[in-house]
Parts: structure tokens; sequence; C-alpha cells
């Protein structure tokens, strides 16, 4: 198993949490070399707060593990590509490299014209992708139903 999969798979432990409290089951987890510092999901719901998405919460908690606002060391994987609001916010923590699951052709960042991330940031698209995209299938079927 590859780098960028073992942490996506990390990532999709953290949307399982999602899941499991009904939010949208998406994660993420920043990685600054090699190591793990800093964990989310999504929690719009429990915290009655549109902007509690996984990335957000995730950005936060890895500038306070590393005590600056920018993450341009750092790796951000999601179990879905982000939003423009979390597009921006990444944009602003400078970060180093995004690695994302399944796409978001509705609401995803990479709509956009001109590109909003930072210029160097790396994008790596796809990783462990059909699981990503299945678990998110899998729970707005049960959601309709």
């Amino acid at each position: 198993m590859d780098k960028h999969e073992f942490f996506m798979k990390k990532a999709l432990e953290e949307a399982y949490i999602a899941q499991s409290e009904g939010e949208i089951p998406v994660g993420a987890i920043v990685v600054c070399k090699d190591k793990i510092i800093a964990r989310a999901h999504n929690q719009t719901e429990r915290l009655n707060d549109v902007t509690a998405h996984a990335e957000m919460l995730a950005i936060t908690s890895a500038t306070a593990s590393l005590g600056g606002k920018y993450l341009n060391d750092c790796t951000l994987y999601v179990t879905m590509e982000p939003c423009t609001m979390c597009g921006g916010a990444l944009a602003w923590a400078q970060l180093g490299e995004l690695v994302y699951g399944a796409s978001d052709p509705h609401r995803g960042y990479a709509r956009l014209t001109p590109p909003i991330l930072h210029p160097k940031t790396k994008v790596v698209a796809g990783v462990l992708g059909e699981a990503c995209a299945d678990l998110l299938k899998a729970f707005f079927v049960r959601k309709r139903d």
C-alpha cells in the first residue's frame, strides 16, 4: 500500500465516524513529516454550523498543533473534494499538498476559474476514490429512504 492510500484510509475512518453521528460522511487528516497532526470529520449537524466541514476543522486543529497559521509543509487527506469555502481556507493556509478521494461535480473547488488553491499546492485526486464515493452514495440513498 502506498503512502497516499495509507493516509486516505485514516481519513476514511473519520468519515465513518461522521456517518455514525448522522453527518455527511467526510473525513480529513493533516499529515506533517509523515505524522498525523490533525483528524476531523464533518460536524455541521452536531455544531449547528454550516462551516464545520471536515477540512475546516482539520485546518484549525493542525494550525493549533503547529503553533502557526500556515500548512505549507503539510498534506491534507480528505475523502471528498473540498468545496469552494474549504478550498479558499486551504489557499489562505498555504497548504503544501491536497489529496482527495471522491470528486464533487456539484460544489467542488476544482470547477472554479481561476483556480482557488494556493499556486504552490500540489493536488492528487482520486486516491481510494471509489471507496470514498461509495460511502457518500450509500449515505444519501439511506437518507432519501
